[in-house]
């Protein structure tokens, strides 16, 4: 592929966070997304107005067949993931998906082999590795400025109205940990790595949910480090740090500590220094979503430049296996209430 070629991008599925995707797309120079897809036409027609798109479509095989693409990008619910995925793929087109990646295991593993089978990349939208302070952690751990890690928490609590936005969430019987947990166990592989148990303790606070609300998680990292990983839709706490995730990593040299309000902490060797890790606005973003609109942009500009370079991704399919495997343990764990192994 050349690196001058203006890439054709199509997007399926035109809802609440589809928004942040394409103004995203609108940003980076060599995409053009050209049609637009949403069984429902009039949220089709809007976003192609909004946004300048040529093609509307309420049929995503009429999209796929009729464009000339070199990418689609699907930001529709986890159910039709699986479908759209496999028919990307029998186009032969490389695909982006949003998280949760499927609803089984079963379904993950038959995305990542039809993508693998048709030559095309996969990519999940795992966004949370691309905010801002989470590539400052991440830049601290690999300058081994805290040294070999040994302890860390990662932390998403709130009582943000998360329903009104996504009022289906309250009907997930799999709840907090398909949605939010799995940006958080996918933080803490990242900063700790692979993981070879999982116990892990849920709670359904809000009355008139199906799901859990909250969840606690122990991890053994297979390096011998130890992480807490805690995530909450029913915290009632002011101010309230929605969408922020706090981080604190201990490791034989120091710590590294991302704070409320963009605040972090490094000790090294005894020293202590403190950094703003907040990012400006951009023209299409806004207080308190900035730190999660924001990841879209980082997480597409990593696709894009490693679909022109031709290698694998970072959040690539088969390496979200990894982080699902711990959601699918966290599970089993609370059910069990037992140390259980990941599958993958």
């Amino acid at each position: 592929m050349s690196n001058d070629a203006v890439l054709r991008a199509g997007l399926i599925g035109c809802g609440f966070f589809a928004q942040n995707h394409l103004h995203a797309w609108s940003e980076i120079e060599g995409v053009k997304v050209v049609a637009v897809c949403d069984r429902d036409i009039e949220k089709a027609r809007n976003a192609a107005a909004q946004f300048n798109v040529g093609k509307t479509y309420a049929d995503a095989a009429e999209m796929l067949e009729r464009e000339q693409l070199d990418f689609v990008d699907i930001v529709t619910t986890m159910p039709t993931h699986r479908p759209l995925v496999e028919l990307a793929a029998s186009h032969k087109i490389p695909v982006i998906v949003q998280k949760p990646f499927a609803p089984t295991w079963e379904d993950c593993l038959a995305m990542v082999a039809a993508c693998a089978k048709a030559g095309v990349p996969l990519m999940v939208h795992e966004n949370f590795r691309f905010q801002a302070p989470m590539l400052a952690v991440a830049k601290v751990l690999r300058s081994g400025a805290i040294g070999d890690g040994c302890f860390g928490r990662v932390s998403f609590r709130t009582g943000f109205d998360i329903y009104a936005n996504q009022p289906y969430l309250a009907k997930e019987t799999h709840f907090i940990l398909l949605d939010l947990g799995v940006h958080v166990l996918d933080l803490a592989r990242v900063f700790f790595g692979e993981v070879d148990g999982v116990y892990c303790q849920t709670q359904s606070v809000k009355p008139g949910i199906l799901g859990e609300d909250m969840a606690t998680m122990m991890l053994r990292h297979k390096n011998g480090a130890t992480s807490v990983v805690d995530c909450s839709y029913a915290s009632k706490v002011l101010p309230d740090p929605f969408p922020q995730t706090l981080v604190h990593l201990e490791g034989s040299k120091g710590s590294v500590r991302i704070l409320q309000d963009f605040k972090m902490i490094v000790v090294s060797d005894g020293k202590a220094s403190t950094t703003d890790v907040s990012t400006p606005l951009l023209s299409w973003t806004a207080q308190p979503w900035h730190v999660a609109q924001e990841s879209v942009l980082n997480t597409e500009r990593h696709w894009v430049d490693c679909l022109r370079r031709g290698v694998e991704t970072d959040i690539s399919g088969a390496d979200n296996l990894k982080t699902y495997a711990l959601v699918m343990a966290a599970y089993q764990s609370m059910r069990e209430r037992s140390v259980v192994r990941p599958a993958a």
